[in-house]
């Protein structure tokens, strides 16, 4: 069995990264929370623009992602800043993040006197708690705990030719070892569902496809919308794709050919080894934070255009099958699959790389959206803001 470095959390869970994170509870406290993070520069936060005027499922999701973000096993202890007024309760934030048995601390701006105030003890707090975490030693990890996301965006003709097919060799392998693979996108897989839906381990499952599938659509069809236009966007267009389904049909080749487990709610924890689906947004800063909400520890990203954007606990490499784009993006690309689009390398040549990658990463190795601090982080919203 493949074994990578990790950090073992009290709850048991496995981390391939060891982050102080500050989590802004509502939109008006990012700005103490960027503040604190920029004086404690080994720290990281996420701002957003939700935490208050939400109602019913908004301010679910919303609570869910922060908790999500604050519980991930890449997470070594964290720091709340709420401010005092909103409708995400920063008591019950902080109990459900503790239940891992991580640190975490909480500032509330209000009761600290303002703004300068609460950066200096948010600073302070942070500080400490780097001390505490620090030097929690990395120690021998199974493969088989590993969770992939797998995701596409920015996507061309080459990417249905390549870059996916080769990520597809990859999550295979990763299976094969006993890990995990998570897929989302819900709006990519319309026109292709049907196959997804075919790989399920029961009817069950399988239905569950279809009404994620259908929810959706039907969701576009109240608000009297037209997908066209947004997906396949005017980047995919230009880069060879026509439609829908043949831009989804490119898409579900990431998963590769393992039977599908489960269909799960978005940044539902994963709850076990195989393949997984997560129902979430196409967007792709939106469904990576999913992800991590999710306890991912790393995704896959395959880009045709180009996609520079990371995230700030997960590490996510960057997989093209575009040699024009390898080249003038070198920059943001880690693996470059185009010689299989020249004949030079096999698809199971290049998926064989990308877990190489893979297994590079998982040992601490930066990816380049890590190294040029590409920490994107985006809450998706569902209705209407009172």
């Amino acid at each position: 069995m493949k074994m990578i470095k990790g950090y073992r959390r009290p709850n048991g869970k496995m981390g391939i990264r060891n982050h102080l994170l500050i989590i802004p509870t509502v939109v008006c406290a990012n700005h103490v929370s960027n503040r604190i993070q920029q004086s404690v520069p080994v720290s990281v936060a996420i701002p957003h623009q939700h935490g208050c005027s939400q109602i019913g499922d908004d301010k679910e999701r919303t609570h869910k992602l922060l908790a999500g973000m604050g519980k991930n096993p890449n997470v070594g202890a964290v720091l709340l800043v709420s401010l005092g007024c909103e409708v995400i309760d920063a008591s019950e934030l902080k109990k459900e993040i503790e239940e891992t048995g991580k640190l975490v601390e909480w500032i509330d701006i209000q009761d600290a006197g303002g703004s300068i105030k609460a950066i200096q003890k948010g600073s302070e707090i942070a500080n400490q708690l780097y001390k505490e975490i620090e030097n929690i030693p990395q120690s021998d990890i199974p493969l088989s705990e590993l969770i992939l996301g797998v995701k596409c965006g920015g996507s061309d003709a080459t990417s249905g030719l390549c870059s996916n097919p080769s990520l597809g060799i990859a999550s295979d392998m990763l299976i094969k070892q006993g890990g995990t693979i998570v897929m989302g996108e819900t709006t990519e897989i319309i026109g292709a569902e049907h196959i997804v839906a075919e790989s399920a381990v029961n009817e069950e499952v399988a239905n569950k496809v279809y009404a994620y599938v259908d929810k959706f659509e039907k969701e576009v069809e109240r608000i009297g919308a037209d997908m066209r236009g947004g997906n396949p966007s005017p980047g995919n267009i230009e880069g060879g794709l026509s439609t829908i389904e043949e831009k989804s049909l490119g898409c579900i080749s990431k998963a590769g050919t393992s039977p599908l487990r489960d269909v799960l709610p978005f940044a539902e924890e994963i709850p076990g080894s195989g393949y997984y689906f997560m129902d979430s947004p196409g967007n792709d800063i939106e469904c990576v934070s999913g992800m991590a909400a999710a306890g991912v520890h790393m995704v896959c990203f395959t880009t045709g255009r180009g996609t520079p954007t990371g995230n700030p606990i997960i590490p996510v490499i960057k997989i093209t099958g575009n040699e024009i784009t390898a080249r003038h993006m070198a920059d943001n690309i880690d693996v470059d699959t185009s010689p299989v689009m020249k004949g030079k390398e096999t698809i199971d040549d290049a998926g064989n790389r990308i877990f190489e990658n893979v297994i590079k990463t998982a040992q601490g190795e930066l990816t380049k959206a890590e190294v040029l601090g590409h920490q994107e982080f985006s809450i998706s919203r569902i209705s209407i803001s009172l």
